[in-house]
Order: C-alpha cells, then structure tokens, then sequence
C-alpha cells in the first residue's frame, strides 16, 4: 500500500512539474492570444493545441519550446495551426521603428524591408515614411 501512495505521489509531481516546466509556453500562448487553445496532460507528456492567427507566431511559439525542452523535447507534444497563412506577421508599427529595423526583426536581415514596402504599397506611399499604429503585412518570403 506505501509502495502504491508514493507512486501515485511521484506521479502528480511528475504531472506538475511538466506543466510547471512548460508554463513559460502557456503565457507566451495567452500573450499572443492563441485560439481554440487546449492543454490537458498524459503518462508525463503535456499536450497542447490550439490556432494561431499567423506563421510568425506559431514559430515564436515552437522556439519557446525548444529552448525549455531541445530541439526534439519528449515530453510536450504541440499541434498549433495557423489562421492566416496568406501571410508571414501583422506588425503594428512603434514609435521609432523603420521598415529595415522590422525587417531585421522578422528576417534577420535589414535589406529586405523592400518586400515589406512592396507587401505595404496599399498603405505606403514612401519606405521612409511609416507611422506609429499602421498595420503592415509581413509577406512569406
């Protein structure tokens, strides 16, 4: 019977601290308002799903992963889909921002704030002149 207890004890700890481990993706998924979200947990492995609204944050997400449990963690299995597939991000322009510091962001590469401008011609007249509060499209690459 004491042998049963501590397993059954073992076995909600282990269950705790998956999801104790991978609450840093839990947040992260609230912050960017991932739908149709569901996280339940089973045999030690944390499951989770749900929609987000482009490829970029579905990224942000599987890098948060991988940073908590490597590159092929055993114990979460995520099935995220994406809403909008059309394009990479949205972006909402800040105070101080240029195209090339937003391309650099989503691209790791500055130059290609043309692609941004050419996604953007509906809105921007002129890559030099963005404002705070524009949405600009992210294009697929």
């Amino acid at each position: 019977m004491i042998i049963l207890k501590d397993l059954i004890v073992n076995y909600k700890i282990c269950i705790m601290s998956v999801k104790a481990k991978y609450q840093p993706v839990l947040d992260l998924g609230l912050k960017l308002n991932i739908k149709d979200g569901d996280v339940s947990e089973e045999n030690g492995v944390l499951k989770i799903k749900g929609q987000a609204a482009t490829p970029y944050e579905k990224n942000i997400l599987w890098d948060k992963i991988k940073e908590i449990g490597g590159q092929s963690p055993s114990d979460i299995k995520a099935n995220i889909t994406v809403a909008d597939e059309s394009v990479y991000a949205r972006h909402t322009v800040k105070s101080g921002e240029s195209l090339s510091k937003i391309a650099k962001h989503y691209y790791g590469d500055p130059m290609k704030y043309k692609q941004i401008f050419e996604a953007n011609t509906d809105k921007l007249k002129n890559p030099d002149l963005i404002h705070p509060d524009q949405v600009l499209v992210i294009p697929n690459l």
